[in-house]
């Protein structure tokens, strides 16, 4: 899977890019004391640390990859990382930015299979100093996460007129189906579960800093499966910083 992952994502890449596309290069470099997702640890409740770059395309193609340390978090078999390498799309229409992309997880120096892809689409709109959006991500049937998984998600933005500040806010659902409840449990550690998150960020520059609130209503009482890492899955505060070059 690992080989076959990166492979894959190279030629979607090459094959994306027209022969004279201009294009304009990012990167960055994040720190967290817990990497949240869909409400649930990527890090062992540990800090952690990322750095993404990004090549953006002028036929709205991008390209990019990031990787994160996951500090031995048994929902991903102990794995020390995550390289995530990324083909987007997005355009803008009648005021509305619509997004697709395809995504591989690959993991590094974990146990079992481990590696996972999937894709999404996403659509914004932006009024002012709000934003609201809608998201699907689905990951189909593979071994690593025993099963199909699909992500439903709502999201929103308000900044705050003449301050550095935004308030954000998001709600989701994941489901999907069962082949192994064992490994289905490491993204759905109920099976189907939703999250929520609010949060406040501060953008000054390139440095943009946020303090984030998440939660499940994940029973952590239940014991299905040592991927699910109940005990990491419930409410959490945490803070981020990223710089952005």
């Amino acid at each position: 899977m690992r080989t076959s992952a990166i492979a894959a994502w190279a030629l979607l890449a090459a094959a994306a890019v027209p022969a004279q596309a201009q294009v304009t290069p990012h990167a960055g470099v994040e720190a967290t004391t817990d990497e949240r997702r869909r409400g649930i640890s990527w890090s062992d409740g540990e800090g952690a640390l990322a750095a993404s770059a990004r090549l953006d395309l002028s036929s709205g193609f991008d390209v990019g990859v990031r990787a994160l340390t996951t500090r031995g978090d048994p929902r991903h078999g102990g794995a020390d990382a995550v390289f995530e390498p990324t083909l987007g799309y997005s355009r803008s229409v009648d005021g509305f930015r619509l997004d697709a992309f395809a995504t591989g997880h690959v993991f590094t120096n974990g146990n079992g299979p481990l590696d996972y892809y999937e894709g999404g689409a996403g659509a914004s709109y932006t009024l002012g100093p709000a934003e609201a959006g809608l998201e699907a991500r689905y990951a189909p049937s593979q071994d690593a996460i025993g099963g199909s998984n699909l992500y439903l998600a709502v999201r929103g933005r308000v900044g705050v007129p003449l301050t550095p500040f935004s308030f954000t806010a998001s709600a989701g659902r994941s489901s999907g189906d069962v082949n192994d409840p064992v490994r289905a449990a490491r993204l759905r550690p109920d099976n189907r579960y939703y999250d929520w998150s609010f949060g406040v960020q501060h953008a000054t520059g390139p440095l943009v800093l946020t303090v984030e609130y998440t939660g499940t209503d994940i029973d952590n009482t239940r014991a299905l499966s040592p991927f699910a890492a109940r005990n990491n899955a419930g409410d959490r505060i945490a803070a981020r910083a990223a710089v952005s070059f």
